[in-house]
């Protein structure tokens, strides 16, 4: 631990044993399940009274960090949309992640709208409501009417969020430099996520990011006329203040078979509505590259007869060219059942492990395609067919860029909306138009002269710098300085035996002289058995380690199947 860190972990002491007290709870049920002391295992429960050890591991994580409180609530949101670091299983039972944060007092929301916009609310707004209709990990929501008598709401920033969220960071980033020594753990990339987290947390913090967002899918979306975004309002907003329009309709989650609201929706109008969700979003993200990124169905509401309406702009996803051509060659390559394109992306777009198997992975790529691609279009399982993409990286280690995940999930979410709305609905086969347009635009000379031009460019910054490159080389070569870095692996144990048997070996011949020479003390003063007479015991002992060092040797190398000589050829 270095000297710096010290002073930060004693102002977050009472923190960091908050954590571990929690941790240490949700995690003794892993030992105590095995156990077949009923009494035993039930000592440990939950808020309800339930034992610990009757949850799974996955439930048991999200109810810990339900319990850590908003800023944990936060990193598993965030680790839910990383399905192939820690498995679909984890990362669906983390997208239950729920914060019901207890909403500020009204006086405390009045005084923060008064400092961040300089006036009373009673100034700002004709009307405003103190009780809040919402309260989340960041903020809570108010009802508020304009002088003007135009609805809006105002989403107000809790008083200490920033405290506690800065806080629980700098203790996370401890925790994740930890979790990066053990094996087990590493493999999550611990530090990456929490600073992946950090950057998502400080821009929810500001209020600003999200007013920015409204305004830019505003733009985006003006050829969608069903399709309503709240209109934001600049001068009752802040850092941490935010006020736009209010938009009322039925959640698509409330329009689920089995919903008090189901029926108040026609099947055509369901139809037509999920239909025009996916051609929204699929435009967003393969022509714009940027999209909302948190379509759950408690997001969109179904506005009027035919009218849809947006909320929560706090998450944006965005990715380029290169990684938008890529995700439409994988979705093609699923549904054209080319196995050898889809591995072979899959590698592309990954972060591939170094030990990688790749005769396993294509086999579990050629099962993938084999499953769905004889799937009719109509009928396709697009969320099944992403989920188990996720499900083969994790087992073979390769990890996404977190826009790709996000991404991932996006579809994913957004397909689970839409069968809210229409069962029957397919995904993929309002994708299809745009996979046409896609080839069209990579065949065009726009495309075309925009490649040659980057790689006219990439290609001039080459042979304008190998020149340097290769004369720095030989000027090392001339001074004597260049040193040439060997990696070898898997020899620590061949060096190891041959100490051992060096040793052994030493051992053996000191004891043999000790023996020759009667180096006292001895056994056998006069004859004894066989013959035996002045034995140095110093000699006998040695004579035992060296026997017990070579048995312990001749069995190491036994076991590892090497003790004859193997052709390699």
């Amino acid at each position: 631990m270095k000297i710096s860190s010290i002073p930060q972990l004693y102002r977050n002491l009472r923190r960091w044993q908050e954590i571990i007290a929690i941790l240490r709870r949700y995690g003794l049920a892993d030992w105590l399940s095995q156990l077949k002391l009923d009494f035993i295992r039930d000592w440990i429960k939950d808020d309800q009274g339930v034992p610990l050890s009757r949850y799974s591991r996955p439930k048991r994580i999200r109810l810990a960090l339900t319990e850590l409180g908003p800023t944990f609530i936060k990193l598993g949101q965030v680790l839910s949309l990383r399905p192939e670091l820690i498995g679909p299983e984890l990362a669906d039972e983390l997208t239950a992640l729920q914060s019901d944060v207890p909403a500020d007092s009204n006086d405390v929301v009045r005084g923060i709208i008064k400092s961040e916009l300089g006036e009373c609310v009673d100034k700002l707004f004709g009307e405003f409501d103190g009780q809040a209709i919402a309260s989340a990990s960041i903020g809570q929501v108010h009802r508020a009417r304009l002088v003007d008598g135009t609805p809006v709401v105002v989403k107000v920033q809790h008083a200490d969020i920033q405290s506690k969220v800065n806080e629980d960071l700098e203790v996370m980033a401890g925790l994740a430099t930890l979790a990066s020594r053990l094996p087990d753990l590493e493999v999550w990339k611990p530090s990456v996520i929490v600073e992946q987290l950090s950057k998502s947390l400080r821009r929810e913090l500001n209020f600003t990011r999200e007013l920015q967002n409204l305004q830019m899918f505003a733009r985006t979306l003006e050829k969608f006329d069903n399709i309503i975004v709240p209109k934001p309002y600049p001068a009752l907003s802040s850092s941490r203040v935010l006020t736009m329009d209010l938009i009322e309709g039925i959640p698509v989650s409330e329009l689920a078979p089995g919903k008090p609201k189901a029926a108040s929706v026609d099947q055509p109008t369901r139809e037509l509505l999920a239909r025009m969700a996916a051609e929204m979003y699929i435009e967003m993200v393969f022509v714009h590259g940027v999209y909302h990124a948190d379509p759950h169905p408690g997001n969109i509401l179904v506005v009027g007869e035919n009218k849809l309406g947006l909320l929560d702009f706090g998450m944006v996803g965005r990715i380029d060219d290169r990684l938008r051509e890529t995700i439409e060659e994988m979705l093609l390559a699923v549904a054209s059942r080319d196995a050898s394109l889809l591995t072979t992306l899959i590698k592309r777009v990954g972060n591939v492990p170094a030990g990688l198997d790749e005769s396993f992975l294509s086999i579990d790529v050629a099962d993938l395609v084999a499953t769905y691609g004889s799937q009719p279009l109509e009928s396709f399982d697009l969320a099944g067919a992403l989920k188990d993409v996720t499900d083969i990286m994790h087992r073979h280690q390769i990890s996404l860029p977190p826009q790709t995940s996000l991404l991932i999930k996006l579809l994913i979410t957004l397909e689970g909306t839409l069968h809210k709305l229409s069962p029957k609905f397919s995904l993929l086969e309002v994708m299809q138009p745009f996979f046409r347009k896609m080839w069209l635009r990579r065949i065009s000379p726009r495309r075309q002269a925009k490649m040659l031009k980057r790689i006219y460019l990439e290609f001039e910054n080459l042979l304008e710098t190998l020149p340097g490159q290769v004369s720095s080389v030989m000027q090392l070569v001339q001074e004597g300085k260049l040193d040439v870095h060997l990696a070898h692996k898997n020899l620590g144990p061949s060096v190891n035996r041959i100490v051992l048997g060096l040793l052994t070996s030493s051992i053996f011949l000191g004891s043999s002289v000790l023996l020759a020479f009667k180096v006292p003390p001895v056994l056998f003063l006069e004859s004894g058995w066989l013959g035996l007479k002045d034995l140095s015991l110093f000699g006998l002992i040695g004579y035992a380690i060296s026997s017990l060092a070579s048995f312990r040797l001749i069995r190491a190398i036994n076991r590892s199947g090497h003790l004859d000589r193997q052709d390699t050829d």
